[in-house]
């Protein structure tokens, strides 16, 4: 069985060592929601859900500390985006096309989007961007494959935790351990399908 997550992942560092993935995810099985996946900069890993439904099937294929349910609510209004989880109270601005992104536009959605392309281009992903992976192992004997479709960098954020400034925008380093990869080190916005293969 395999589950299709259809939207985006940005994924961003700080000045004060906080890193946050976000997805933004329009069409799934679990319906339209937004989640996000944090790592404080001792390493807590920490899963911001929307649902105890989101919250369980998240849990079940990345790994963290902690897992929170409670409102999280994305908004977005042209290239800038608000997200309000908790905690977490994060804006961005996506800027241009990166170069890469060209090139992910150029391969056709149906075959960047299929397990044996996307199985084929890990090698390749891995060399470009280190730490990224776009198939790997996940929890619970599941398989995942990312099929990126376009990617955009970010030009600023606005990161609070906790009521506390986290500090400007900061690659993503050192990379997050939630699954066998991180987002890209440079922070960006990536569109995307993810693939779920549950056993």
């Amino acid at each position: 069985m395999i589950d299709r997550f259809d939207g985006w992942i940005a994924g961003l560092g700080t000045a004060e060592g906080l890193r946050a993935v976000v997805g933004h995810w329009p069409r799934s099985p679990l319906g339209a929601f937004t989640d996000v996946m944090v790592e404080r900069a001792g390493g807590h890993r920490l899963l911001l859900a929307p649902s105890a439904e989101v919250a369980a099937f998240v849990g079940g294929t990345y790994v963290f500390d902690e897992v929170r349910v409670g409102p999280v609510r994305a908004r977005v209004d042209g290239a800038r985006w608000r997200v309000d989880a908790g905690p977490l109270a994060l804006a961005f601005t996506v800027g241009r096309r990166a170069p890469l992104g060209w090139l992910l536009r150029a391969v056709p959605r149906r075959l960047a989007t299929h397990p044996r392309w996307i199985a084929a281009i890990d090698v390749v992903a891995r060399a470009v961007l280190p730490g990224v992976r776009t198939r790997g192992s996940a929890s619970g004997g599941r398989q995942e494959f990312y099929g990126a479709l376009d990617l955009h960098s970010l030009t600023d954020a606005a990161v609070g935790w906790e009521g506390s400034d986290q500090g400007g925008l900061a690659p993503v380093t050192p990379p997050v351990r939630f699954g066998f990869g991180s987002t890209p080190r440079r922070p960006s916005l990536t569109r995307v399908v993810t693939l779920v293969r549950r056993a």
